[in-house]
């Protein structure tokens, strides 16, 4: 045991002397004393772990930076897209506005007899049987009722059925409870055209009381036949099908409306015109 020991002493001796040497070597080559050496090497680690860190915070702090910088530009973007969609839209609604006008304004100088007010529609009411919507123009533009609605390219939607000092209710050719006289174009058959409720034909006009004799065609449009309440030759439709009623004795003629009434957003109010 004792030899033991005295060999680990004899090994740390000769160690210690052996460090003793290098150091001394070290200190000659580089210049350095002792204790700025062990300060050195302790320092050095250190000093290459705190640049490190240092290199990662600056990457940590450039990469928030750029995000953050990603997000408010990808916000602008949007913003700027945005308003460029809404530019668009705009620009869209106004070309329809004029290209309606324009329409209108044709359809006034092939007929000198017509007065028309123009109106927007800004609500719709649809039930069993009944079908119509409110315009923003009433009384105090000239507007009664009575008076019959039209598109710019002299499509029948309607008959003004109530009116308030800034706002008419119409009911559209869907409702049932209109009866307009019609005549099909093609053939000059005339007959009575509502709105297809009534027939369980939603969305559908029918023309009743046509002759038994009558040739009737798909796509056949049918036109108003002229009266006190609605001019001649506004387009009303075009046939889709055709039969005999339940009497057998008369024809009957489903037309496709000519115009979607849920679709609309202006119409016409024709004020005045020459019934003839």
């Amino acid at each position: 045991m004792k030899r033991f020991f005295t060999n680990r002493i004899r090994i740390v001796l000769v160690t210690a002397v052996l460090l003793a040497v290098v150091l001394a070597v070290v200190s000659s080559l580089t210049g350095m004393k002792l204790p700025q050496m062990v300060v050195q090497g302790v320092l050095t680690p250190l000093r290459s772990g705190v640049s490190k860190l240092s290199d990662r915070s600056q990457q940590l702090y450039d990469y928030i930076f750029r995000y953050e910088s990603l997000l408010a530009e990808n916000q602008a973007l949007k913003e700027e897209l945005a308003a460029i969609e809404d530019e668009a839209r705009d620009a869209y609604a106004t070309k329809q506005e004029n290209e309606r006008l324009r329409a209108a304004l044709d359809l006034v100088n092939a007929n000198e007899d017509y007065k028309l007010v123009d109106a927007y529609i800004i609500s719709t009411s649809s039930a069993d049987w009944s079908n119509t919507f409110t315009i923003n123009r009433g009384s105090n533009v000239g507007i009664t009722e009575g008076m019959c609605a039209i598109t710019a390219y002299g499509e029948l939607v309607g008959l003004v059925s109530e009116v308030g000092v800034n706002y008419a209710v119409v009911k559209s050719v869907l409702d049932s409870s209109l009866e307009i006289s019609a005549t099909i174009a093609a053939s000059g058959h005339s007959g009575m055209v509502q709105g297809g409720y009534a027939s369980g034909l939603d969305g559908l006009l029918r023309m009743n009381y046509l002759p038994s004799s009558a040739t009737i065609r798909n796509h056949d449009q049918v036109v108003t036949t002229g009266s006190t309440v609605y001019p001649r030759n506004l387009v009303l439709g075009h046939v889709v099908d055709a039969g005999f009623d339940d009497t057998g004795v008369a024809k009957y003629a489903l037309l496709q409306p000519a115009v979607d009434v849920r679709s609309l957003e202006q119409v016409f109010i024709v004020t005045e015109y020459n019934a003839g």
